[in-house]
């Protein structure tokens, strides 16, 4: 059987899901949701994707539609998500779930409801250096003493992974934290249970922090450092020092280096490299199977009660 698929988003991290999804068996995009409908149109071609709208409840009322992955502003996940599980839809949404614990807690009752497949899209989870650490700590032969992070953009205009400009307004704390703190807890097999954050200057024209500092401690003791930027002018993306008991470990997205440089091989680890591609099998395969998908929303809902914790400390 065919899972029959609806993307809504056809932006930068639209299209990479798309990439991911061309290399899965048994699985095709029949619709894509876009804002401007020309551009949506555009990408449809390329992908082959016969239907095109700019109103997901339109892909929503198509029958044969069994699954949506939703790639749209942070602003409309937790809404988005509940339609698709209201409208029998299993739902992928991208990180973050909500930027409003309540929500995502709706999100969480709603799906329990349905019985349907429901996953947010905690990447780190899958990325096959981060899966490396996993199999070690598993295995017992290495245990985390302190994760390290560093997350840095460029960020002081409005604009997208592609350079251009945004229709809303990203996160340092809802969104680019969201990653760590369920890294974190996630990698340690051991819930949150200390969070403190700072915040520097709010952005005049954005409004929101440009940067900020995150300390987490894990019930078992393990302790996490996470300093996030909008205004780094540098190298940019998400770096990890994983210093453990027995080792220590550099991650950059989807690859690994030990804590003098020396690349590690992690071809081996997944089917493929490319987390995003790894990410989307796994909700799929959860569909085929009728079970839990890892990076659930039920699974990652502690990540954004973190969240709402540190954002209330905030003052914001």
């Amino acid at each position: 059987m065919t899972i029959k698929v609806a993307l809504a988003g056809a932006g930068a991290f639209g299209t990479k899901h798309l990439d991911g999804i061309k290399l899965i068996d048994g699985v095709e995009v029949i619709s894509l949701i876009g804002r401007e409908l020309g551009k949506t149109q555009e990408v449809a071609d390329k992908y082959g994707i016969a239907h095109v709208s700019t109103n997901l409840a339109d892909a929503l009322k198509i029958k044969e539609v069994d699954a949506v992955i939703l790639c749209t502003p942070t602003q409309m996940h937790a809404d988005q998500t509940k339609a698709c599980l209201a409208a029998g839809k299993h739902v992928q949404v991208e990180i973050p779930l909500c930027d409003v614990l309540r929500e995502g807690e709706e999100i969480v009752a709603l799906q329990k409801q349905t019985g349907l497949v429901a996953m947010c899209g905690h990447t780190r989870r899958f990325n096959p250096s981060h899966q490396y650490v996993n199999q070690k700590i598993k295995g017992g032969g290495f245990n985390i003493q302190q994760l390290d992070v560093q997350t840095y953009f460029f960020r002081r205009t409005n604009m997208n992974a592609l350079g251009q400009p945004r229709s809303w307004t990203d996160h340092l704390l809802w969104h680019h934290a969201a990653h760590t703190v369920d890294l974190f807890a996630y990698q340690c097999g051991s819930p949150i249970v200390k969070a403190n954050a700072v915040q520097g200057p709010i952005h005049p024209a954005l409004g929101i922090a440009m940067d900020m500092s995150i300390q987490l401690q894990a019930a078992n003791g393990a302790i996490c450092t996470l300093s996030l930027s909008f205004n780094n002018d540098g190298p940019l993306g998400t770096f990890f020092r994983y210093i453990g008991d027995t080792a220590t470990y550099l991650a950059r997205y989807d690859d690994l280096f030990t804590g003098k440089e020396e690349k590690i091989d992690v071809s081996q680890v997944a089917v493929s490299m490319n987390g995003i591609e790894l990410q989307d099998r796994e909700f799929f395969a959860a569909i085929r199977e009728g079970r839990e998908p890892n990076a659930s929303v039920a699974q990652v809902l502690p990540c954004y009660q973190v969240l709402h914790q540190l954002e209330q400390q905030l003052g914001a």
